[in-house]
């Protein structure tokens, strides 16, 4: 069985027990679950697959938390020619890694 759900304006397709990251949000220290409640479509690839308008009533896909992570270093070269001005600037993104535990509904 497989749902796409929508999180932080992004759309990920996930199975029960994928591990996938996620933006990364405030949550309280002792958190170790996380629930999506906007789910676009849920399907189990045999049947046809219920599609909400704009998400499916009744579904909600938990995940348990595993870890916060960085992804990869993104350098930012600004420079303006013949002036000698340049600047670096680097950047990574933190995620938040969870394992999709179930699909309820």
């Amino acid at each position: 069985m497989y749902a796409i759900i929508e999180d932080s304006g992004t759309q990920i397709k996930v199975s029960s027990g994928a591990i996938i990251d996620i933006d990364l949000r405030d949550l309280a220290d002792d958190a170790k679950t996380l629930t999506f409640d906007r789910v676009l479509a849920i399907g189990d690839g045999e049947s046809a697959a219920r599609i909400g308008a704009p998400y499916v009533a009744g579904v909600s896909v938990t995940a348990d938390i595993l870890d916060e992570i960085k992804g990869e270093k993104l350098h930012v070269f600004k420079y303006k020619r013949r002036k000698g001005s340049r600047r670096k600037i680097g950047h990574r993104q933190r995620y938040l890694r969870v394992r999709i535990t179930g699909i309820n509904g």
